[in-house]
């Protein structure tokens, strides 16, 4: 068992924070597979927090079987930043975390996510100013740095600490990267040895040994998930099992579907429309990835724009691989 601050995360398994995927629906379900220690909710703009944006809001509540959880922040201006964390615990969030690493353009051009680690003195006023502004246990997700020639993520750590940080989570690419090439394990080894609080290694943790994997090669606390749940959900049930009697089991087909029509009934019972039709589109894409059949399925959906008519589909091609009778 691994803890931030008072908080024990058992198993010391993480969901990432995934922006588009980590909802309540699929954080439920990841919840319900069990072997997860702590969900991370999809990233919330500061701005459009302070700002009072009422899509921003609404992505703020969960269910109480989520818990623990952890909610992130972006942004670039401390005042914001330190408000929108205040939200965020008044909200009930377990962990406030804060975004220093994602790679993506639109971000990077509001001086935000992982642009920060370009100019580590507004980077110090970030977590600083959050640090006074809450008190529940607090995380900083950082990156390698912004190019290879950069490379700056032992001083982003000990500057988290310095302000009080109670864990850091280091993804061991640069910004430029994005998600290419391989994430050196390395540079989560040295980060550990570096800091005295808590480090979560994240990157290329794609199957249930891997996770063990990063434990022994890196001595991190804790391990956080992020890609792979979206094809495996199970993942994190498979890497504590894996843990605690060093083997683990795959789930049988019927177990697989079932899970896949209880996330979708979800969604069905919590969205309508564009929406709806999206989510249902790309976790049918994450899920029929490999399946027999799946890629003839995802061709059939890109042109259908009513859900209910993407969900007979979806339960038809479900029902044809469980009788044996699709291909």
């Amino acid at each position: 068992m691994a803890s931030i601050r008072n908080l024990a995360v058992d198993p010391p398994l993480i969901l990432a924070p995934m922006a588009g995927i980590t909802d309540s629906p699929f954080r439920r379900i990841v919840r319900s597979l069990g072997g997860c220690g702590l969900v991370s909710m999809e990233f919330v703009s500061s701005e459009a927090i302070t700002r009072g944006v009422e899509a921003e809001h609404a992505k703020l509540p969960f269910h109480e079987e989520e818990r623990p959880i952890s909610i992130q922040v972006y942004g670039s201006e401390p005042w914001r930043m330190a408000e929108a964390a205040r939200v965020a615990q008044d909200m009930g969030a377990d962990v406030v975390d804060v975004n220093m690493g994602c790679p993506a353009n639109k971000i990077l051009k509001g001086c935000a996510g992982a642009a920060l680690m370009g100019d580590l003195g507004r980077a110090r006023l970030i977590v600083a100013a959050i640090r006074a502004a809450v008190t529940a246990p607090l995380t900083v997700k950082f990156r390698s740095g912004l190019r290879a020639t950069e490379l700056n993520y032992l001083e982003l750590g000990r500057i988290a600490q310095e302000e009080g940080a109670d864990a850091v989570t280091l993804h061991p690419r640069t910004a430029r990267q994005q998600y290419s090439g391989r994430a050196d394990w390395r540079q989560i080894a040295e980060l550990v040895e570096a800091l005295s609080i808590p480090v979560i290694g994240n990157g290329d943790v794609q199957a249930p040994g891997d996770a063990l994997r990063m434990f022994a090669e890196t001595g991190c606390a804790m391990v956080m998930i992020g890609r792979a749940v979206l094809r495996n959900p199970w993942i994190f049930r498979q890497a504590a099992d894996l843990l605690k009697t060093g083997r683990y089991e795959e789930p049988p087909l019927d177990e697989r579907f079932a899970v896949i029509r209880r996330h979708f009934r979800i969604l069905a019972s919590e969205l309508e429309g564009h929406e709806l039709l999206h989510k249902l589109k790309v976790f049918t894409g994450k899920y029929t990835h490999g399946l027999p059949g799946g890629r003839k399925l995802r061709g059939r959906l890109t042109a259908i724009n009513d859900p209910h008519q993407l969900l007979r589909e979806v339960e038809q091609f479900l029902d044809e691989r469980l009788a044996g009778t699709g291909g």
